[in-house]
């Protein structure tokens, strides 16, 4: 009932401004509507998107599962304040699956908040962020999963992404030659993930990052999504490498996972965890390449209790490779395959490594905004039950 007088109190705000504003009604796709302050000192756009998935999995020696769900829901507010260069970005999570993950940490509340940042361009190519907001980690957390190329992200993004947190973020472009550019980004953030209230658990989170694209931009900010769309007429390519380095981490996956709690009430186990990513993007002609590597490791993985003894709590150390590939017909239905090796290191984790194989097709009838997905999965866990997974999603995005 909170959440639902929430979403209705921001429609009321917004729609109550309609008699002092200009409304410019766009297409679909393009935003619920668009607001332009009267005094041109401020613009607004709203969009809402949500997607429909069901699931059907076999695991050897288990009876079948489904489940019929919506997968996420989102609100999003963006635009500019007194200037273009002065830009924000708010999006709500309206789904059970985006609000899940509530603690003592977030005051048991719903964590409905996903961004809620502020992008200031305060002098050239140099882009100051701060606020709540994706890390930049590996690509494919990065890439909006209102744009992704399969029904969800992989076992990869899973187990290693460093998601979203507090904190600031500056960006820098360079152009080294040419088309040749180098994109800059370094990050400073509080390190126990997005909603946490109560103050900095732990040390601080240092993530930094470098582009190459070599042959130019992608069309459409094409790096950054999923699929051929923009059918590039020349080969575009971004390699990338990401660094993070989680100081006093009191999670199980550096800023995501479960919290590290000493039995005995002393608080929290700390520990330095570092994650390192390299990802590439290729694109030409419909034609579309990802490939992403992903490694974890810490100090001291296995949290102990003031008197030495294990907690059950364990950092997620490990490595795991992915790579996807898909071809956009002309008729814009697109065929991707996926393969996922993940290997945590089972000494410490208990967890076997496993492999997935992944065949989707997707259509896209008015591109990433409105598209049905379909994938099938073959889990492959060493020494352990294997698993079948059938999914099919419908995605709309206003």
């Amino acid at each position: 009932m909170q959440l639902n007088l929430k979403f209705l109190a921001i429609l009321l705000l917004a729609t109550s401004t309609f008699c002092a504003q200009e409304v410019i009604s766009p297409k679909f796709g393009k935003g619920i509507l668009n607001l332009t302050g009267k005094d041109s000192t401020w613009t607004m756009k709203m969009g809402l998107r949500f997607q429909t998935l069901g699931i059907g999995v076999w695991e050897d020696g288990a009876s079948p599962e489904t489940n019929f769900l919506i997968r996420r829901s989102r609100l999003k507010l963006d635009g500019w304040i007194l200037s273009p260069k002065l830009k924000y970005k708010f999006e709500l999570g309206l789904a059970n699956r985006d609000i899940a993950g509530g603690s003592e940490y977030t005051r048991n509340t719903s964590r409905h908040i996903m961004d809620a940042v502020l992008k200031w361009n305060f002098y050239e190519n140099f882009v100051l962020w701060v606020g709540q907001t994706k890390l930049p980690g590996n690509r494919e957390r990065v890439i909006s999963s209102a744009d992704l190329q399969m029904v969800d992200r992989s076992i990869l993004n899973s187990e290693f992404n460093i998601d979203r947190d507090i904190g600031i973020q500056l960006r820098h472009t360079t152009k080294l030659y040419k088309n040749f550019i180098m994109n800059e980004i370094f990050s400073l953030s509080q390190g126990e993930g997005r909603n946490v209230t109560s103050g900095n658990l732990g040390g601080f989170q240092y993530t930094g990052r470098v582009e190459l694209l070599p042959f130019g931009k992608f069309n459409g900010k094409g790096d950054y999504k999923g699929a051929g769309l923009t059918r590039e007429k020349k080969p575009k390519l971004s390699v990338a490498a990401s660094y993070d380095f989680n100081n006093n981490a009191v999670r199980t996956r550096s800023n995501l996972g479960n919290y590290m709690k000493i039995d005995d009430g002393a608080g929290l186990f700390e520990t330095n965890i570092t994650t390192i990513f390299a990802d590439a993007m290729f694109k030409y002609k419909g034609y579309s390449l990802m490939a992403e590597y992903a490694k974890r490791d810490s100090d001291n993985p296995i949290a102990l209790n003031s008197d030495g003894t294990p907690t059950g709590d364990v950092v997620n150390v490990g490595s795991a490779y992915n790579i996807m590939t898909g071809y956009l017909f002309p008729s814009n239905w697109e065929l991707t395959g996926r393969y996922t090796n993940s290997e945590l290191n089972i000494n410490i984790t208990g967890k076997n490594p496993k492999k997935q194989y992944s065949l989707g097709l997707s259509k896209y009838i008015v591109g990433h905004k409105l598209k049905v997905q379909t994938d099938i999965s073959y889990l492959d866990i060493q020494e352990k039950n294997n698993q079948l997974m059938y999914r099919l999603q419908v995605d709309v995005h206003f």
